[in-house]
């Protein structure tokens, strides 16, 4: 089903344009464009030309009809055109006129809400669909057809990519320039290109997202079908606000778009240049590889250069071939194929420097003839100019990646190895943390509305403490002196040695005002301490709140040798909301800046990477005579910080530094926290860009016939067992629900009903446990899953499209009538408005459920084989 709103917009039937009068002495630029664009772009449907200050429009206006309608009219006339196109039902409109000022936009964004129209513009220089010959834009000529699409946020930018695509043999299904002031945003695109059949990679030049859910969301839904390439501009972070924690002072915004990027699956560039070089290796349909390079080359020095360009991108060069200046085509060609052949080889990169006396096109011709965009991604660099052009014209006929640089082929090769990691990151859905007790997120809460009552935002170390506490994070034992007798008494009680601190909701760093005393062996020391601290602190910052001092022990994981000091921090980004860091810990944690960032919410794959970025991973293992550290205990503080992240909407910044982890644990050390009012209510998840596994819908029913099964949301290890339910089907079975005989889930598709978006779909499954027998005769209880029921969003985000499967031994027993009133209640919960499903008009079975729960059932326009299930939620 077809049901995107914007299919008018880039597949019209029909369209009418508001050009004004081509007659006219002064004509507007992009009239005039516009007009020729379409006369050049060749399209085959009908075009009604239209002139809104003639009296006669509005008679030929009734007359008319179409999908789409194109305004290029001087700005006083933009908002009358886009009214009359409402009017006559027009679904889509573009507005070419450019130079509209802030009320003129938010005029015709009014007008096209009232109609219902999507409305692409104004200050946009249009669109190009070069399969169906639609060129209604002001770029230029209509660019040649092929899988790329390319939306973009710059007008100039995009022009000069056509141009170079025209030089390079590069074709799109789409051009789309969306313009500062467009009511169609870049998430819907990406929503159509996502299922347009023609496009099958994406590359997108950004300045700025409007809401980072929905940009997360429509960026996850393409990525998992087709390559997505980035590139934004603005890198440098927004502000100079002075930050109240270690974490959110080093952490720019340009940081955060980075891990969102990478959590969704797709590859950012980070140069105009870069951008052309994955748009070459994306049409040349490279599959994802990994990050060992291969070097064919017949010199030493631009093999060096291109390993120095592959190290500092994190790539590896698997092996270099040095063929010799001599080299001739035969050389090459074994050379090519001995390193495709290679197991331990992703990817190839042959290297030519001309020499006189070598035949440089004979060379070309020969590696060319040899190349196939099937196997592993190979890619070519002749450097030099003149003596070189031919070389590469063979090449780019062939459609095989060729660059002037070692560094710009390096950096293509990148761009393919970065989509298959972050392909990886894509598909961790995280779970509910698993194991241990559940976090008291009551008593959280609670203390955190204590803290606001009180008019503060930044809790004390105590409170700080107490809150991660509370979702089990080991710290030390902390107890707050308020004078030098208690300080000795409390000292006495931990322990010694002990370390005292500073206690202010003043003071971000303890260390900057001689806040913190370490290794305090005794009672005369504790004294001397307390008191030095106090005047110190007095000195250096007069005005600071004070509260006591705080002792807690130096025990627990050690510090010295043995123990590492990490930092683990959070913070808020304007745009993305929560974000966790993590890096190397102590007082000079700003100086170093050595941080990793994740979106909540990790889960343990996740978790681990996140470790693993960081420059400190490296001493986090056996290191200088001390042990490795205990992974899974600083994976579980990070697991826990994430659980507390997603469930309290007040936090703002936090800083635990130092946590200190070593062979036997990880304790929190200490620990500052920034809060403020809820943004969102908690449990809705709104402040988070990508929503968690949703919690909460657990629900057991009765079997007919006798026992029990649960329903719940779908899982990532669910697969084994969604696979082993599709295996036990019936082929009618497997027909009725796929359209096909599959006989399994392919991995891809069984990946993509597992790993979800909760954001825009959902899928439950009824489950039941039962009673395997094993080998040596004893028995074990096993869940299995008997149904499914899937709804996924429409792209006109008010209705959702449904999908149902019971396995054939639960037949009849309810099953599929409780998950679809299940499913149903899930999609209210969404906002959705209706709920569709297509049924093939031979399941008798399905459509008689359908009618049973109230479906409207009619006949499918498109596909006499299917019966189309309607329903209003």
């Amino acid at each position: 089903m077809d049901r995107h709103f914007l299919t008018p917009l880039f597949n019209p039937r029909s369209i009418i344009a508001f050009a004004g009068d081509p007659d006219a002495e002064a004509p507007s630029r992009e009239a005039g464009a516009l007009r020729a664009a379409i006369a050049e772009g060749g399209y085959a449907g009908p075009v009604t030309w239209l002139d809104i200050s003639t009296h006669g429009t509005l008679g030929e206006l009734a007359q008319s009809r179409a999908d789409l309608a194109l305004i290029a009219l001087p700005a006083a006339q933009c908002a009358a055109a886009l009214e009359a196109a409402g009017r006559i039902r027009c679904r889509a409109a573009l507005v070419l006129t450019s130079g509209l000022d802030a009320a003129k936009c938010t005029e015709l964004h009014q007008i096209a809400r009232l109609h219902g129209v999507a409305l692409l513009g104004p200050n946009s220089l249009g669109i190009q669909r070069p399969a169906i010959k639609l060129n209604a834009s002001t770029m230029g000529q209509l660019a040649a057809a092929g899988p790329l699409a390319l939306v973009s946020q710059s007008g100039a930018l995009t022009t000069a990519m056509l141009d170079w695509a025209q030089h390079q043999g590069v074709g799109f299904s789409t051009v789309i320039s969306l313009g500062p002031n467009t009511a169609v945003e870049l998430p819907q695109v990406l929503d159509f290109l996502t299922a347009d059949a023609g496009t099958q990679s994406i590359l997108v030049y950004m300045e700025g997202i409007r809401n980072a859910r929905r940009f997360m969301s429509a960026l996850r839904a393409a990525a998992y079908s087709k390559p997505v390439v980035v590139m934004k501009s603005g890198r440098q972070a927004a502000g100079s606000k002075v930050a109240l924690t270690h974490s959110a002072s080093i952490v720019g915004a340009d940081d955060v778009f980075d891990a969102a990027l990478r959590r969704a699956g797709v590859v950012r560039v980070r140069q105009f240049t870069q951008l052309f070089s994955a748009a070459q290796c994306l049409a040349s349909r490279f599959r994802p590889v990994g990050v060992n390079l291969g070097i064919v080359t017949n010199g030493g020095g631009p093999a060096v250069l291109a390993a120095d360009w592959g190290d500092g991108l994190g790539l590896k060069i698997a092996k270099v071939d040095d063929l010799g200046e001599n080299a001739d085509a035969a050389a090459y060609v074994a050379g090519m194929q001995a390193a495709v052949a290679d197991p331990g080889i992703d990817g190839v990169l042959v290297i030519h420097a001309p020499k006189v006396g070598v035949d440089t096109e004979a060379i070309a011709s020969a590696v060319a003839g040899e190349f196939s965009p099937t196997a592993k991604p190979v890619l070519a660099c002749w450097m030099g100019e003149a003596r070189v052009r031919k070389s590469r014209e063979i090449m780019v006929a062939r459609h095989m990646p060729v660059f002037r640089t070692p560094e710009g082929a390096v950096d293509a090769f990148n761009s393919i190895a970065s989509f298959y990691r972050n392909q990886q990151l894509l598909q961790q859905t995280p779970p509910p943390l698993g194991g241990g007790a559940a976090p008291d997120t009551e008593g959280a809460r609670l203390l955190i509305e204590g803290v606001l009552a009180e008019r503060r935002k930044v809790l004390t170390e105590m409170e700080s403490k107490s809150l991660l506490a509370a979702f089990h994070i080991p710290v030390t034992r902390t107890m707050l002196a308020r004078s030098a007798n208690e300080a000795m008494l409390i000292a006495s009680q931990l322990g010694y040695p002990v370390a005292l601190k500073i206690d202010s909701p003043d003071i971000s760093h303890k260390s900057d005002v001689q806040g913190v005393a370490l290794d305090v062996h005794n009672a005369t020391q504790v004294r001397d301490r307390y008191n030095e601290m106090l005047q110190a602190v007095a000195k250096a910052q007069p005005e600071a709140r004070i509260n006591g001092i705080t002792v807690q022990p130096m025990a627990g994981p050690r510090q010295g040798p043995r123990g590492r000091e990490v930092f683990v921090g959070m913070t808020t980004d304007e745009a993305f909301g929560p974000v966790i860091t993590f890096g190397a810990g102590g007082t000079m944690v700003e100086l170093i800046a050595d941080r990793s960032m994740e979106l909540p919410p990790l889960n343990q794959f996740l978790a681990r990477h996140l470790i693993n970025r960081a420059r400190v991973a490296e001493m986090l293992e056996a290191w200088r005579g001390a042990q490795a550290i205990d992974h899974g205990a600083l994976e579980a503080v990070l697991l826990r910080v994430s659980e507390m992240v997603c469930a309290l909407p007040q936090l703002r910044e936090m800083d635990i530094n130092p946590i200190i982890v070593d062979d036997s644990g990880a304790i929190a050390v200490d620990a500052r926290v920034v809060i403020d009012d809820a943004g969102s209510t908690p449990g809705s998840y709104n402040h988070l860009a990508i929503l968690p596994y949703p919690t909460g819908l657990d629900r057991e029913w009765p079997l007919k016939g006798g026992g029990a099964y649960t329903i719940r949301a779908i899982h990532p290890d669910d697969a084994e067992m969604l696979q082993g339910l599709v295996r036990k089907l019936s082929p009618e079975s497997r027909y009725f629900r796929f359209a096909s005989s599959l006989p399994e889930l392919p991995m891809r598709m069984l990946a993509r009903f597992t790993l979800i978006d909760y954001d825009r779909e959902m899928a439950l499954v009824a489950v039941v446990k039962e009673n395997v027998a094993a080998e040596d005769g004893s028995t074990s209880e096993l869940e299995r899953i008997v149904g499914v029921s899937r709804i996924v969003t429409n792209p006109d985000g008010t209705s959702c499209e449904f999908a149902l499967l019971v396995a054939d031994d639960f037949a009849g027993r309810g099953l599929g009538s409780r998950l679809m009133l299940s499913i149903m209640d899930a999609a209210r919960r969404m906002g959705l408005a209706e709920i569709m499903g297509l049924i093939l008009t031979n399941n008798a079975p399905m459509l008689k459920l359908m009618t049973s729960l109230g479906f409207q059932v009619a006949p499918y326009a498109e596909d006499p084989d299917f019966r189309i299930a309607t329903k209003a939620l």
